[in-house]
């Protein structure tokens, strides 16, 4: 295991023992724990992530610290958009999909208002960071 899935795995330990309440660097931060299954592989993972409450669900934000690519978690959510998240203590059922051009203004720069590294996260590349819905089905 990597050192980047040791802090993963000790952020969803910690995550679910506090019913989604975590320290560190999240500490006071909406998180979720996002269910994705592998495009190519199949493989079910589940990933910490930041989040922003919307009407109907979620949003989740595709920066991945401000790398040139897109997480692996989105293109598995392109490819199965049908997943869970879980939520303080609760796991809810969930279809994602790509904010609109609309939505994603809105939705971002709140993000980045209330939430400054993440207008960091703009600055570092040129890929127009996406903005995934979580509708709650």
């Amino acid at each position: 295991m990597t050192d980047w899935n040791d802090w993963n795995q000790a952020v969803i330990d910690e995550f679910r023992t506090n019913d989604g309440r975590v320290g560190g660097m999240f500490e006071g931060s909406p998180l979720l724990l996002l269910h994705h299954v592998g495009a190519r592989t199949g493989l079910r993972r589940v990933a910490p992530l930041m989040y922003q409450d919307v009407p109907d669900g979620y949003a989740i934000f595709a920066s991945k610290g401000g790398a040139d690519t897109n997480p692996d978690w989105y293109h598995n959510l392109v490819a199965n958009p049908e997943t869970e998240a879980e939520v303080g203590s609760e796991t809810v059922p969930v279809l994602a999909r790509i904010a609109n051009d609309e939505e994603r203004t809105r939705i971002w720069t709140r993000q980045k208002s209330d939430y400054p590294q993440f207008a960091d996260y703009e600055s570092k590349t040129q890929r127009v960071i996406p903005v995934v819905v979580l509708e709650r089905t």
